[in-house]
């Protein structure tokens, strides 16, 4: 799951929240320094991300990339279902996106002296750009894909996977919306 998914799937304290997203950020910080709720949100992260990786939705819909791509699949997944999660957000949530994605942002400058440094930075960017309801158009998930491509420092075909999404997007869809209710479930079970 990307960073909106963990928002919304958190239980709904601002620590476990700040902790939920902290997971992606945790490599090389004293977790057993964090206050509890924030450790509650980073276990919760790890919990999800695990279900995800062996769902068999998901693992389905890794095959219908390209064997050339099927590397990144996961990373491309994860960010697809931030951009599902909006189309079909009033499928899944009474409260209004705008409301929601206002809020996760402000909770970040309330936090942020809780975050690690590379945390804090990419908060502010995410807040400063927007970047979730950039999500919601799939020309800038695209974008948002190819710049983490640009990131990785070793030859590959990650460029332009947008294009295998765009082209198995009913599909990819589908099996989302047979995935996510399931992770709906554990979420609020763990």
């Amino acid at each position: 799951m990307n960073h909106l998914a963990h928002l919304f799937l958190s239980p709904d304290a601002p620590l476990i929240r700040i902790g939920s997203l902290m997971g992606d950020f945790a490599r090389g910080i004293d977790v057993d320094g964090l206050p509890p709720q924030v450790r509650q949100g980073i276990r919760h992260h790890r919990a999800v991300d695990a279900f995800t990786d062996t769902h068999p939705q998901v693992l389905a819909s890794k095959r219908l990339f390209s064997s050339q791509r099927r590397r990144f699949a996961g990373v491309a997944l994860d960010m697809l279902y931030d951009h599902y999660l909006l189309r079909h957000w009033q499928q899944f949530s009474n409260l209004d996106t705008g409301i929601f994605i206002a809020g996760m942002y402000r909770e970040f400058r309330e936090h942020e002296h809780l975050m690690p440094d590379n945390m804090r930075r990419v908060t502010r960017r995410m807040a400063e750009n927007d970047w979730f309801n950039a999500y919601a158009d799939l020309d800038n998930l695209g974008y948002a894909l190819n710049r983490v491509a640009g990131r990785i420092r070793f030859r590959h075909r990650f460029f332009d996977i947008i294009q295998e999404i765009e082209q198995h997007d009913r599909e990819l869809e589908q099996r989302f919306l047979s995935f996510f209710p399931d992770l709906i479930t554990f979420a609020g079970e763990n």
